[in-house]
């Protein structure tokens, strides 16, 4: 039988469900409990791989162990903050693409109706004893709804916000989906998307191609009282741009859920601007995928997509050589 290393050290009931999602095709090894010898024997025999943060998790002679694997797959999503150039060049690379897409939209959603309807803006308000009855608040219905990298948080997003009333466009790499909108185009397109759209979600993966995607000149693009969401990646917007954006036009309104200097990828949280100050931002600390029972559903989506490539289908959400970063 095949076997499954597993480099990142899950705890009981995780290692349960990774033995039950395999079943027969093939059996974990968890690295965590092997010695020196037993670890790169392991990873050396591994017909694919289940990893978290190869950067963490395995030293540099471990990784180039690996060459025998058929995909090397991670649990996240985003994996930009993996070294992936330490890993051998033939061994397809996975995302978990997709497995926390229901719970970011949600998210993305309560973020723009957060800011939107002024929830935080008159909260605070009514801490202070004023009263804003008749400031006026807005409606999303009848609007446009754009959403930029239409994969799977993309699609889960479309959904929601199209129940609202809103119409749905999108880009993405392919200009296509099995999601209906009411009109897709690849990245090329994105300021027709910009200027079109009352509501712009970010779900783009970052890359070297979507690395500062959104600077002055697409904010400019973009209608002075849109909303931007950012589920992705701080540094698919330019902070400098985003923040003097904000500053400029009062009634633009951004949602931010992804930072440019985080805990988990950098060790420290910092922005260079004061964000918080400005009323017309709503933040949250890229928590949207932090709910109940995610990470099992997690597993099993990764380990479904490991037992695509061992039982000789095509793996979902490989990278391409161009999209390796580091």
């Amino acid at each position: 039988m095949d076997s499954v290393a597993v480099t990142f050290d899950f705890r009981p009931r995780e290692r349960a469900v990774i033995a039950d999602a395999l079943g027969e095709t093939a059996a974990p090894v968890f690295i965590a409990d092997l010695d020196a010898t037993g670890r790169a024997a392991a990873l050396k025999g591994a017909a694919a791989v289940l990893a978290r943060n190869t950067n963490q998790e395995l030293q540099d002679e471990e990784a180039a162990l690996l060459g025998s694997a058929r995909l090397l797959q991670f649990m996240t999503a985003g994996i930009d903050f993996v070294k992936l150039g330490r890993l051998p060049a033939g061994v397809p690379v996975a995302s978990n693409g997709g497995a926390y897409a229901a719970a970011m939209a949600e998210h993305a959603l309560g973020m723009v109706l957060a800011g939107a309807k002024r929830l935080i803006v008159e909260h605070q308000a009514l801490t202070r004893g004023e009263f804003n009855q008749f400031t006026r608040n807005r409606v999303l219905a009848g609007g446009t709804c754009g959403i930029i990298g239409f994969g799977g948080i993309g699609e889960a997003s479309a959904r929601l916000f199209r129940a609202l009333g809103m119409k749905i466009v999108a880009i993405n790499r392919r200009g296509a989906s099995a999601e209906p909108t009411d009109w897709i185009g690849t990245m090329k397109d994105i300021d027709t998307l910009l200027a079109a759209s009352d509501v712009v979600i970010v779900s783009t993966p970052l890359t070297p191609q979507t690395n500062g995607m959104i600077g002055a000149r697409e904010l400019a693009a973009m209608k002075p009282d849109a909303i931007l969401v950012n589920l992705a990646r701080g540094e698919v917007v330019q902070e400098d741009a985003l923040y003097a954006h904000l500053v400029a036009h009062p009634g633009f309104i951004a949602c931010i859920d992804a930072w440019w200097v985080e805990p988990e990828r950098h060790g420290s949280f910092r922005m260079d601007h004061p964000f918080m100050t400005l009323a017309n931002v709503v933040g949250s600390p890229h928590n949207s995928a932090s709910v109940p029972g995610q990470t099992e559903a997690a597993i099993r989506r990764a380990v479904a997509n490991i037992r695509r490539a061992l039982n000789g289908e095509t793996p979902l959400y490989t990278l391409a050589p161009h999209e390796r970063m580091g």
